[in-house]
C-alpha cells in the first residue's frame, strides 16, 4: 500500500460493495428475492405495494420490482438511497424511494407486504423501539398483509463473531473488522476499516465506520410483534429455509397484519 488516502467517513455497505465482487452481492440479493417471492406468492400476494424498510442501494428492491411488485424503498442514509436511484434510472423501473428512519417512517395508504433484510432489525437496539417499528408496520399493512424479515441470532453474535478480529486482502483492497459482543446488553459492536484502492491504482481510500447491533431472542421477537398487533406466521433458517436449530444464524420471520 503505497500512500493512503485522509479517513473519511461513509456508509460501509458503499465501499463493502466494491471490496467484494459485485457479483457476490448481486448472487444474494438474487437469492433473497427469490426467497421472498417464493413466500409472498404461497401466501397469495403476487402483485401490489411491497415497502422495503433499509433497502439500501436498492439491489432488492429493484429485483422485486421486476418481478411485478409496486416498490416503496426505505433508507435513513441518503448516500444509499442516491445509489438506488442511479440503479433506477438505468433500469427505468417506477420505484418510490423515500429517506426515513424506520421508527418513524409514514406512508401514503397501506401496503399488501413489508420487508426488511440484511440484519436491518438488528440495528434496532432498544426493545422499545423495536415494539415501534412493528407498530409502524402492522398500522402500513393492508388488512392480513405480510411482514417479512431476518435478523441475525444470539448464536452468531456469541459463538460465531464474538470477541474477534477479521482481517483479509482483496485484489482491490483490504478490510479489518474488529468485534466485541457484550453478554449482558446483547449488544454487537464491530470497528469496520476498509482500505479500498482508487481507479488509478496508485492510492487507496480508508473508510471507517462503527457499527452497533443487539442480538434479540424468538421470544422477545415474537412478544415485541404481539405487542404491536402483529400475529406470528412461521419462522426458518433464512440461510437454508429449514427448521431453525441452536446453530442457526440468521432467522427469517413472517407475521401478519391483525388489526389497527
Amino acid at each position: 500500500m503505497r500512500n493512503t488516502m485522509p479517513m473519511c467517513i461513509t456508509p460501509w455497505r458503499l465501499a463493502f460493495s466494491t471490496l467484494f465482487s459485485l457479483s457476490a452481492v448481486f448472487w444474494q440479493a438474487g437469492r433473497t428475492s427469490d426467497q421472498i417471492c417464493s413466500v409472498l406468492k404461497r401466501e397469495g400476494i403476487e402483485s401490489g405495494i411491497v415497502a422495503d424498510l433499509g433497502c439500501g442501494t436498492g439491489e432488492l428492491t429493484e429485483l422485486l420490482a421486476k418481478q411485478g411488485y409496486d416498490m416503496i424503498g426505505i433508507d435513513n442514509a441518503q448516500e444509499m438511497l442516491n445509489v438506488a436511484m442511479e440503479k433506477r434510472y438505468v433500469s427505468g423501473l417506477d420505484i418510490l424511494y423515500l429517506l426515513q428512519d424506520m421508527r418513524s417512517f409514514e406512508l401514503y395508504g397501506t401496503c399488501r407486504a413489508i420487508i426488511s433484510r440484511c440484519d436491518s432489525i438488528n440495528y434496532i437496539t432498544s426493545y422499545e423501539d423495536l415494539v415501534q417499528v412493528f407498530r409502524l408496520v402492522n398500522n402500513y399493512l393492508d388488512p392480513k398483509g405480510l411482514f417479512i424479515f431476518d435478523c441475525n441470532s444470539l448464536y452468531k453474535y456469541r459463538e460465531v463473531l464474538g470477541e474477534t478480529t477479521i482481517a483479509e486482502n482483496r485484489e482491490n483492497g483490504s478490510f479489518i473488522w474488529e468485534n466485541s459482543y457484550d453478554e449482558q446488553s446483547h449488544i454487537n459492536e464491530y470497528d469496520l476499516t476498509l482500505y479500498i484502492q482508487n481507479e488509478d491504482g496508485e492510492q487507496y481510500r480508508r473508510y471507517e465506520e462503527t457499527h452497533l447491533q443487539r442480538a434479540y431472542t424468538i421470544e422477545e421477537i415474537k412478544q415485541a410483534a404481539k405487542e404491536a398487533g402483529l400475529v406470528f406466521q412461521f419462522l426458518v433458517d433464512a440461510d437454508t429455509d429449514n427448521e431453525v436449530t441452536r446453530h442457526t444464524e440468521r432467522y427469517l420471520f413472517c407475521m401478519q397484519e391483525n388489526g389497527k
